[in-house]
């Protein structure tokens, strides 16, 4: 069985591209952060907007969600015999805390891999999206994570295309523009090519 995350920046159609396939295989669906209780708790402390966390804290509660997660749903699904897809996972952490936020993609990875017992994605999809069109899909007022900043942002993005670029038998990278049903197909195609 195969654990499939969705990453890419805000806007950039994760959410909705992992539940397209999620149905299409029959798959858990799920989410970091809050994919779990604890975890729902940890997405509202760190997207509430306006509250001052520590870059460093951030770090350690995405660990704490991510703990949870792996624990809780991942790892069941798969020894159950059903693929997981989830929307983010620790690749966020690298793209986000390591790149976007500076604090050294070594030292967050460490992080990552002792809270998830050194467990990973098997298939990593990057959505790739102009920022302008990310920022024309979001809807509501901006969480704590969307308004840190042009330039945080395109750190991450950057931080994106550096991971599936050091590790291209594990990452795939798709065209996250036009249509759903658009992307939808070139996300089926690359993960069909994936899987075998």
């Amino acid at each position: 069985m195969t654990w499939i995350a969705f990453e890419g920046g805000d806007g950039s159609g994760k959410s909705t591209q992992a539940r397209l396939l999620a149905e299409r295989l029959g798959a858990v669906l799920t989410r970091e952060p809050g994919g779990t209780e604890l975890g729902a708790r940890v997405r509202e402390l760190l997207l509430e907007p306006g509250s001052s966390i520590d870059e460093r804290a951030e770090t350690l509660l995405m660990a704490a969600d991510r703990a949870q997660h792996v624990r809780q749903v991942v790892e069941p699904a798969l020894v159950s015999g059903r693929h997981v897809v989830s929307d983010r996972s620790a690749f966020s952490s690298l793209a986000y805390q390591g790149y976007g936020r500076g604090l050294g993609v070594d030292e967050v990875r460490r992080i990552c891999a002792w809270a998830s017992g050194d467990r990973w994605p098997d298939l990593a999809v990057l959505l790739q999206v102009d920022p302008r069109q990310q920022r024309s899909r979001m809807r509501g007022a901006p969480d704590r994570m969307e308004s840190s900043g042009d330039a945080f942002h395109a750190r991450v993005a950057a931080g994106f295309v550096a991971l599936a670029s050091e590790d291209p038998d594990r990452w795939c990278v798709v065209d996250g523009s036009g249509s759903i049903d658009e992307v939808a197909g070139r996300v089926w195609d690359a993960c069909q090519h994936w899987l075998g």
